[in-house]
């Protein structure tokens, strides 16, 4: 039997649940916002399916990235990190066997971990109108081929489950504890309603757990500190980035429509320079220029 294609960002992502504390997780949904999470000192991030189709297609989170736009988009993020990066899988983009390409495909970018749901395709983003659930059969045998794609290229399953809404926290229980059974590395059950439920996700099924903080949804905001207490090892922050961005640039064109200057919501432009890269790319130019000579 072949041996698993190796994933060092893939084993970075394993040492870092390992250290047994909360991972803070900004989102990203370009390689500019990627770029900036890392240099903010975090650990690892997440392209985030609702940012990435805002940021590529300008379009809702709703099924319209296909697969080979969404892994287009991942690459692109992946380029500037040296931290582990996180892929929305969505529900796979097709059958066990579109399954299994697409998390080989995320693997062969480079991607820490692959996110396979079991909503409906065309999914929906996890806490707006329209969404639903296929069977539990059916969202077995999806986190089943992920794990068959995962044994030839090394990469974490990231299985998710959309059944709190539909038919309530015991169902999406059941579905969480045989994905692990299966084999999925994180779990992530989401939409709970209440800091009980999160309790008792944590508390039913032993396994790494992720949160979701989704700023506006329907599961409660908490401190890091109160997340670890309750047993999740990840928590994600989904659009925190993403609306920051627009408020920060609605604010600008409405200065700029006003005839106000926008330079009291403007970066430095070396400190810009400096971020983007200019400054290193400057640096390692003269390096060699002065090599050559």
């Amino acid at each position: 039997m072949p041996e698993t294609i190796a994933n060092p960002m893939a084993d970075r992502l394993r040492a870092l649940i390992a250290r047994g504390e909360l991972i803070k997780m900004p989102c990203c949904f370009d390689a500019l916002s990627a770029k900036l999470i890392e240099q903010a000192g975090f650990d690892l991030t997440f392209l985030s399916g609702f940012g990435a189709s805002a940021s590529r297609l300008g379009a809702p989170d709703t099924g319209l990235m296909s697969y080979g736009e969404v892994l287009d988009q991942a690459r692109n993020a992946m380029h500037p990190l040296t931290i582990p990066m996180m892929a929305d899988g969505d529900t796979g983009h097709g059958n066990s066997m579109n399954i299994m390409r697409t998390v080989t495909g995320f693997a062969h970018a480079g991607c820490a971990a692959v996110m396979i749901e079991d909503q409906v395709a065309p999914k929906r983003c996890g806490h707006t109108q329209g969404k639903s659930v296929v069977s539990r059969s059916e969202a077995i045998e999806r986190i089943h081929a992920a794990v068959e794609g995962r044994a030839s290229h090394d990469i974490l399953i990231l299985a998710r489950t959309d059944a709190r809404r539909e038919h309530g926290l015991d169902e999406a229980l059941a579905r969480a504890e045989a994905f692990a059974k299966i084999g999925a590395d994180i779990l992530f059950v989401e939409e709970p309603y209440s800091i009980e439920e999160m309790a008792t996700i944590c508390r039913s099924i032993d396994g790494v757990h992720m949160a979701n903080m989704l700023e506006g949804g329907q599961t409660p905001i908490l401190p890091p500190a109160q997340l670890e207490e309750l047993g999740f090892s990840i928590a994600a922050y989904p659009i925190t980035l993403l609306s920051a961005a627009m408020k920060a640039m609605n604010a600008v064109l409405s200065d700029l429509a006003a005839g106000r200057s926008a330079k009291e919501h403007l970066l430095d432009f070396a400190e810009l320079r400096e971020q983007i890269g200019f400054d290193d790319y400057h640096r390692k130019a003269s390096a060699l220029s002065d090599r050559a000579q």
